[in-house]
């Protein structure tokens, strides 16, 4: 039994997994405490994962008795990070036990491989897979090898594809976080603008949404209040859309190119549906068998999914040799 700890951003998470078996996961989010903020305030984020993280602990560990303790290392908000850590290191000297140091996309993508206590879903990674993350600090495409085997085959340059849509909600003012609501409104929608897409003619598989957000925010600009008020919910479908083809488009190219056996989708942002069904449209005309997390609490931030991919580093023996030398690397690569 692995017990992990995810303290990346605003989700102070404790979990116990045994193998790829989920038997608690405890989630306690900071969203209201940042909310007037618009966005995560750093210090507070810091001071909320010291309060909570031994209730949480507590909740999590119930009677387990775990053999290995792990921890994200990053990437991450820096702050945020050193708590889990220390707590994790505290943990490990306390039962004697190995600590696994767990780079956090890494734990996106094995939230798909998630299992409830009874072993189900059964589901196994066929190689080469092609990961596609999609968060509020990232937007990747990854070709998987094998456990343990990366390659980034495209990221984003500059924003990620969950930061956009928090800002566009910002520009609509429609408060923190911004993908929910920008989801449901453009549920809504009757008709849309048109925004050009960036990196349309090139050929690589990186992701922009810099230029995207500046666009939108001009065409905002440009309305009248009866115009902007009229068109909330067209507005809001409007940049769901363009993000979102951008993510389709970037993952169909990756599949010509690498020819992979299958998808597996993780991230924040995998919660929205109309991503999902435009994902399971772009994999069954490829023929492709394609993975989401099982459960809404496995996509957004969650310590198990960092246990699940703790145990594949146990089987290899993986731990953290000097543990007093752990430190956090907030901009980690996989």
């Amino acid at each position: 039994m692995i017990l992990s700890i995810d303290t990346s951003c605003d989700e102070t998470s404790v979990a116990v997994t045994h193998g790829r078996k989920v038997l608690s996961n405890v989630i306690s989010s900071q969203i209201a405490l940042h909310k007037k903020y618009g966005g995560v305030y750093p210090a507070l984020a810091k001071r909320a994962h010291e309060e909570r993280i031994d209730f949480v602990v507590q909740k999590a560990i119930k009677k387990f008795k775990p053999d290995a303790v792990a921890v994200t290392q990053g990437p991450g908000l820096a702050i945020a990070l050193e708590v889990g850590i220390k707590k994790a290191k505290e943990l490990s000297a306390a039962y004697r036990i190995p600590l696994i140091a767990v780079n956090h996309l890494e734990g996106h993508i094995y939230s798909c491989l998630a299992q409830n206590s009874a072993g189900l879903p059964e589901r196994e990674i066929i190689f080469p897979a092609l990961c596609l993350i999609v968060s509020g600090g990232h937007t990747s495409l990854v070709l998987m090898k094998d456990h343990g085997n990366y390659t980034i085959v495209g990221e984003t340059l500059d924003d990620a594809c969950g930061e956009a849509l928090d800002k566009a909600a910002k520009i609509l003012k429609l408060g923190y976080p911004g993908g929910p609501v920008i989801e449901k409104l453009a549920e809504q929608a009757v008709s849309s603008f048109k925004l050009s897409q960036p990196l349309k003619d090139n050929k690589n598989l990186n992701f922009s949404y810099s230029g995207l957000k500046t666009q939108f925010l001009y065409l905002v600009r440009d309305l009248s209040e009866k115009d902007f008020s009229q068109n909330l919910k067209n507005l809001a479908f409007t940049f769901q859309t363009a993000c979102f083809e951008q993510v389709i488009r970037k993952t169909s190219q990756a599949i010509k190119i690498y020819q992979p056996k299958m998808i597996l989708c993780g991230g924040g942002v995998i919660a929205n549906k109309t991503l999902r069904k435009l994902l399971r449209q772009t994999a069954k005309s490829s023929n492709l068998p394609i993975f989401f997390p099982p459960k809404k609490d496995l996509i957004t931030d969650n310590a198990a999914m960092i246990g699940i991919a703790a145990g594949f580093h146990l089987v290899k023996k993986d731990f953290v040799k000097k543990i007093d030398l752990l430190d956090r690397i907030p901009r980690m690569k996989l």
